[in-house]
C-alpha cells in the first residue's frame, strides 16, 4: 500500500525558526502610533519583553531557536505528515492530498509551537507572569501549559462566546495552574466600557486583546507581560517549524514542491507557520497556490480593507498595516473561535497585497460538512478551525479531478476538535447557522477605519495570486 505517515527524528527538527521579513519583494510596512509615527523598540516594552521586541522587529532571514527551548519542543516535535489516502479514495481525486498533524502537542494544537518560546524569553528577562486573549481556548491552553513548564504565573481572557462554548478549556488552562476569566470581564477598564454600553455582546479577541494588554501594563510591580498567539511577527516567526519540517518530509515523499498550501486564517499563526517557507519557494520561482482560508464570519482578507488599525477594540496596540474589518467589528457567534479576529497578521496582509497568496472564505455549513466528511474518511475530529481548511482541500482536490490534472495538496492540521464537540452536536442535530455577515455591518464597521489610516498598496507587479 501508499507509504501515509512521514516522520523525522528528533536531530531533523529545525534548529532555525524562518523569518519572511527578510524576503518580502516589498518590504512590509512599518507599525504606526496613533500621531502617525513608526513605532520604536522602547514604545513596546511594557508589553513585551526586549528579547521577543527583537525579533519582532528583525529582518534576519535566519533566528536560533535556543538549545532550552528545542528540548521542551522535542516533546512532540517533529510532528507526523500525513497522507489523506482515505479522502482522496472517497473524493474519487487525482490530487495527492497530506497534511501536517499539529493536534499532537501536548495541548492538542499548533499554538505550543509559540507558546513555549514566548514563556521562555519572559522567563530569561525575570518577568514573572503572563497574561493574555483567547479566542477558541486553544492559545490559552497552549499558554497555561508553556507557562507550567517553565514556572510563570498566567491570566487568560477568554472571549466570553467560547467561554460558555468550551467549559472544557477552562478546565484544561487549570489543570496547568491558570487562570481564565471571561471576556469582557469586570475587572479591567477596558472590559467595563464595552459590557456598559454591549452587556449581552459574545465578546471578541480585540476586546480580550485590550483587557490582557491592560492588565499586564498597569502592573505596578512591572513584572507582568502580554503574550499574544498570534498576528505579531515573532507569532508567526515560531511557527514556521512546521512548513520547515513538512519540507523535508515532502522530500521523503519524493515530493519537490507541493502545487497548492492551504492553512486556515484567523490571525494567521498556523497559516504562517506551514506557508511562509513555502513562500520562499515561489519568491524564487516555485509554481505554487498558496491559500489563506478565512471564516465567511469575519472576512477581512476576502471583504476587508488593507488599513492601518488597531489590533484590539481599546486602541492599546499600535496601528498595523492589515487586511481589517474595522477593530470594532463583532463577528458571529462561531464555534471556529480562533478566527473571530477583525485583522490579519501584517506579514501574511504583505503577501497578499504582492500577490504572493490568494485568501478564501467558508461559510460555517460548510465547514462543518468538510469536518464530517474528514471524520468519516479519515477518522480525526478535527478543531471547526481546521475544518475550514479542509474544505478548501476538498474543492481544490475536486477541482483537479475536473481538470483531470495530478495535483499535490499540502495543508495544516492545527488542532484536534475534541474539546468542541458542542459544535458538531449542533451541526449533526441541524442546529448550525450560516455564518455570512451581511455587507452593511461590514460597511458600518469599515467606517469608522479613518481615511487617514488608509496603508498603500505596495508591490512589485510579479506575482499574480
Amino acid at each position: 500500500m501508499s507509504q501515509v505517515k512521514f516522520f523525522l527524528d528528533e536531530k531533523d527538527m529545525p534548529k532555525k525558526w524562518y523569518n519572511l521579513a527578510a524576503d518580502l519583494p516589498t518590504p512590509m510596512l512599518p507599525s504606526l502610533t496613533v500621531d502617525g509615527q513608526p513605532v520604536k523598540p522602547e514604545m513596546l516594552e511594557a508589553v513585551f519583553p526586549r528579547n521577543l521586541i527583537d525579533q519582532e522587529m528583525s529582518t534576519k532571514r535566519w533566528i536560533e531557536i535556543p538549545q532550552e527551548v528545542r528540548e521542551m519542543l522535542y516533546r512532540w516535535r517533529p510532528t507526523p505528515l500525513r497522507r489523506a489516502v482515505h479522502l482522496e479514495k472517497f473524493l474519487k481525486t487525482p490530487a495527492r492530498i497530506y497534511y501536517k498533524d499539529e493536534s499532537v502537542s501536548p495541548a492538542g494544537s499548533h499554538k505550543t509551537n509559540s507558546s513555549i518560546p514566548q514563556a521562555w524569553y519572559n522567563k530569561q528577562f525575570g518577568i514573572k507572569r503572563l497574561t493574555t486573549e483567547t479566542g477558541a481556548g486553544q492559545w490559552g491552553t497552549a499558554l497555561a501549559f508553556a507557562c507550567h513548564l517553565i514556572g510563570l504565573e498566567c491570566k487568560v481572557y477568554m472571549v466570553r462566546v467560547s467561554f460558555d462554548q468550551k467549559p472544557m478549556r477552562q478546565t484544561m488552562m487549570g489543570l496547568w495552574g491558570a487562570e481564565c476569566i471571561a471576556s469582557p470581564s469586570p475587572y479591567t477598564n477596558a472590559g467595563r466600557a464595552v459590557l456598559a454600553e454591549m452587556p449581552d455582546t459574545p465578546g471578541s479577541l480585540g476586546i480580550a486583546i485590550s483587557e490582557a494588554v491592560e492588565a499586564a501594563v498597569t502592573d505596578p510591580s512591572g513584572q507582568t507581560r502580554y503574550a499574544l498567539g498570534s498576528v505579531l511577527n515573532h507569532v508567526l516567526l515560531h511557527q514556521t517549524i512546521i512548513g520547515l519540517e513538512a519540507q523535508k518530509q515532502l522530500k521523503k515523499a519524493r515530493i519537490k514542491t507541493p502545487d497548492i498550501v492551504i492553512g486556515c486564517a484567523g490571525g494567521g499563526s498556523n497559516f504562517a507557520g506551514i506557508a511562509f517557507p513555502f513562500t520562499l519557494e515561489k519568491i524564487n520561482g516555485a509554481k505554487i497556490d498558496i491559500i489563506p482560508v478565512e471564516s465567511a464570519a469575519c472576512p477581512k482578507m476576502t471583504r476587508g480593507r488593507f488599513a492601518y488599525d488597531h489590533g484590539d477594540v481599546a486602541g492599546m496596540t499600535p496601528l498595523l498595516p492589515m487586511h481589517s474589518l474595522g477593530s470594532q467589528f463583532i463577528p458571529p457567534a462561531i464555534h471556529a473561535g480562533g478566527l473571530r479576529y477583525h485583522g490579519m497578521a501584517p506579514l501574511v496582509s504583505q503577501a497578499i497585497v504582492e500577490g504572493l497568496m490568494r485568501p478564501h472564505s467558508v461559510d460555517q455549513l460548510h465547514s462543518y460538512e468538510a469536518a464530517i466528511i474528514w471524520a468519516r474518511t479519515e477518522g480525526f475530529v478535527i478543531a471547526p478551525e481546521s475544518s475550514n481548511a479542509v474544505a478548501c482541500v476538498i474543492e481544490e482536490a475536486n477541482k483537479a479531478k475536473r481538470e483531470g490534472k495530478e495535483k499535490v495538496i499540502l495543508f495544516n492540521m492545527s488542532g484536534h476538535g475534541l474539546m468542541d464537540l458542542a459544535g458538531y452536536d449542533k451541526y449533526l442535530h441541524g442546529k448550525l447557522e450560516s455564518s455570512q455577515v451581511a455587507q452593511e455591518e461590514i460597511d458600518k464597521s469599515l467606517a469608522r477605519v479613518q481615511k487617514v489610516h488608509l496603508a498603500p498598496l505596495r508591490k512589485t507587479g510579479r506575482f499574480h495570486s
